[in-house]
């Protein structure tokens, strides 16, 4: 069985010109007009140097900033917030958001949406509970889910690669939820949001390839030209096993609704009621779950859909713009998509 990854959810430069010569992207980063949509942008790590610029952009230029209640309203609604209204949206939860953004923020009199991933605040990097509950109860931060534990998963089979030092760079967000010693063996992965059955390797392979790395020098292994051939033959052929259908949509469904329930008590709050999907992906069993968990919106990439939101559109796959876009608005020193400036 495979399960290799669709086009829906790629990335790349490929997709990014697919979506370019498509429509995706709103009139207004080619000098256009916003029209009566609400451009919502998405941000995750952040310097001061970074952010506050944008920030004072749309202070200058006089837009105002919406929580997702107000976008609910519009969406689901018809009530449409005030002109110039935009929504800005931090994933993740990094302490950044609490150290660099939240200072911004209040500086410029704005709010923004938190999407905070419950397993991981208190873990290097990210916030802790006291910096969450602190940032929602200022009403700087409108905290709502990013699941519980945006997690990505082995979907294939066929090893296609190792754990070797390369991996430390990678986002740790990026990184599969198996044990990652240095040798283990990787396969294809996916969000655990996809529509994709997730992949168990029998360990006894990956027990040999971490055992010959140790053997031969730990790091050091890995800088023999060859290392990835010898790891192959090392683990040969791994069996294993994926789960099944009900096993897949029952582990979905406890990732969207205990991540509501998390947040929901330790911020002792009810207002928990929005999603972002990890990645931008939602297959059919992840968007059927945050209905009967009772998430009211989700963003989620659609192939070939204009990265904007207005009134009646899919409530459970929403498009968001990268905050890279924000000087793009309508406004004295607006830029283009192409970087002149207008």
């Amino acid at each position: 069985m495979t399960s290799k990854v669709p086009f829906a959810e790629r990335g790349g430069p490929v997709r990014g010109v697919l979506d370019l010569v498509s429509g995706c992207y709103p009139a207004f980063l080619f000098g256009g007009s916003v029209g009566d949509a609400v451009p919502v942008f998405h941000l995750h790590e952040v310097t001061r140097e970074w952010l506050e610029p944008r920030l004072q952009f749309l202070s200058e230029n006089g837009y105002r900033t919406v929580t997702m209640d107000a976008i609910a309203r519009y969406v689901t609604g018809g009530v449409r917030p005030a002109p110039k209204s935009i929504a800005l949206t931090f994933d993740d939860a990094w302490e950044s958001a609490y150290s660099v953004a939240f200072p911004l923020l209040k500086q410029y009199a704005m709010q923004a949406v938190l999407f905070a991933i419950p397993a991981r605040v208190e873990q290097p990097q990210f916030v802790t509970w006291a910096q969450l509950q602190e940032l929602h109860a200022s009403g700087v931060f409108d905290v709502q889910s990013h699941t519980r534990t945006h997690a990505m998963i082995f979907s294939d089979d066929e090893i296609i690669d190792f754990v070797s030092p390369a991996l430390e760079h990678e986002s740790i967000l990026n990184r599969p939820l198996e044990a990652l010693e240095l040798g283990t063996p990787l396969y294809t992965r996916r969000s655990r949001m996809s529509d994709a059955c997730r992949y168990q390797a029998d360990e006894s392979a990956a027990d040999r390839c971490r055992a010959h790395v140790r053997k031969h020098g730990g790091r050091e292994f890995f800088k023999r030209p060859n290392w990835r051939e010898d790891l192959t033959r090392v683990a040969g052929r791994p069996k294993g096993s994926f789960e099944s259908d009900d096993e897949r949509a029952s582990v979905i469904r406890e990732e969207l609704a205990e991540a509501r329930q998390i947040l929901s008590e330790r911020l002792k709050t009810n207002t928990v009621r929005h999603v972002a999907m990890p990645w931008g992906i939602a297959g059919a069993i992840a968007r059927r779950a945050a209905e009967e968990t009772g998430h009211e919106l989700a963003f989620a990439e659609r192939p070939f859909r204009t990265r904007l939101v207005r009134a009646g559109d899919d409530r459970l796959g929403l498009m968001r713009l990268s905050g890279k876009f924000i000087t793009c608005l309508p406004g004295r020193g607006r830029q283009t998509f192409f970087g002149t400036v207008r």
